[in-house]
């Protein structure tokens, strides 16, 4: 069962660059940052009411979020969605139709399982499930 939105990912080239304006211009403070080396990425975190933001900063040119940056730029990469059991919203989503990026959950940041559906089986949006509360 999906319980909130946990965070929205955000692809950017620097999270050095980038915390400028998440501190400076919304006053908002970086709780944490962490690389997730399985994922080749750089993670930073803030929050914002029961919400985080999650910065993502390729750490090699043949990551997922390099990939990404390289094809639309910097910006929104995905919505996370904190549920209660990842491997049930993920049978789920097989269920109906859905094609799994992750067929099993993962390791993500913050030492949560995570898993991605493809972004053609929810119209256009890379959607992730993810598993409790940041750690």
């Amino acid at each position: 069962m999906l319980k909130k939105i946990d965070h929205l990912g955000i692809a950017v080239h620097s999270i050095a660059e980038a915390r400028y304006f998440y501190e400076t211009v919304l006053g908002l403070t970086c709780e944490k940052e962490e690389e997730v080396a399985s994922q080749k990425v750089r993670t930073a975190f803030f929050s914002l009411g029961e919400t985080h933001i999650e910065l993502l900063e390729p750490t090699a040119e043949d990551s997922p979020i390099a990939k990404f940056i390289a094809n639309r730029g910097e910006g929104i990469h995905h919505v996370a969605y904190c549920c209660t059991d990842v491997t049930k919203q993920l049978d789920q989503a097989r269920e109906h139709g859905c094609r799994l990026i992750n067929e099993t959950p993962i390791s993500g940041a913050g030492n949560k399982e995570v898993a991605f559906l493809h972004p053609k089986s929810s119209h256009g949006v890379l959607t992730e499930f993810c598993s409790g509360e940041q750690q």
